[in-house]
């Protein structure tokens, strides 16, 4: 008999919601053991792949033009024009940092706990407009491209890791498809509920404040 789901918890709480999307993608510890192990093979180089995403995302104006908007958690001299801003910019490097300490967690992270969940949920979250004026509201479409880069980059680094076993790699592989496909359902999840908020949402005045700082 098939297992039921409750459509209202799915949209409503985020642990049922990791617990489906682990049951069908059959996510399990050993999967996150398998992120663990990987850690120390990509983490040494994860402020390259930083850097490689920005310039990936510099390379085309649409992304870019993102980054003009200052940060709430950035208070140095801001770039004002697409032209003056440089991967070497001040509010660049802090978006590297935050990049770099995003990977580092997810794939060190034992405990898929309450608060990491709500830490995935959140990095979705600031993306969108949801979260008034901390947010950016990035389109979505540029969210998918970016996440689908980053996993190839780590994909790339674990094929080249010689010293890693076939068994192994091919654990590695599917742990860190599977977390690329959670972590962009935390990212939808917001954005189907952004869409549907706008549909009804009422004029406000515009908030002052900077959006945090997240990856684009």
């Amino acid at each position: 008999m098939a297992e039921h789901v409750d459509a209202n918890r799915l949209n409503n709480d985020l642990r049922y919601r990791f617990e489906y999307l682990s049951k069908f993608l059959n996510f399990t510890s050993d999967d996150i053991a398998m992120l663990n192990t990987f850690a120390p093979i990509v983490c040494p180089i994860i402020p390259v792949i930083a850097d490689t995403i920005y310039r990936k995302l510099f390379s085309f104006d649409i992304t870019k033009k993102y980054f003009v908007m200052r940060n709430e958690d950035f208070e140095g001299s801001l770039s004002k024009t697409n032209r003056d801003l440089t991967l070497e910019s001040a509010q660049m490097e802090l978006r590297k940092d935050m990049l770099s300490m995003y990977l580092k967690r997810v794939l060190t992270q034992r405990d898929w706990n309450d608060t990491f969940l709500q830490f995935l949920s959140h990095i979705g979250k600031i993306h969108t407009n949801l979260a008034c004026s901390a947010s950016i509201n990035v389109d979505y479409i540029h969210i998918n491209a970016l996440l689908g880069y980053l996993e190839h980059l780590l994909i790339d680094v674990l094929c080249n890791a010689d010293r890693v076993d076939e068994k192994s790699k091919r654990g590695m592989l599917m742990a860190i498809n599977k977390l690329f496909w959670i972590q962009n359902d935390f990212f939808t999840m917001h954005y189907f509920i952004s869409v549907n908020e706008k549909s009804k949402s009422v004029k406000t005045s515009p908030s002052t404040k900077k959006p945090k700082c997240c990856w684009i």
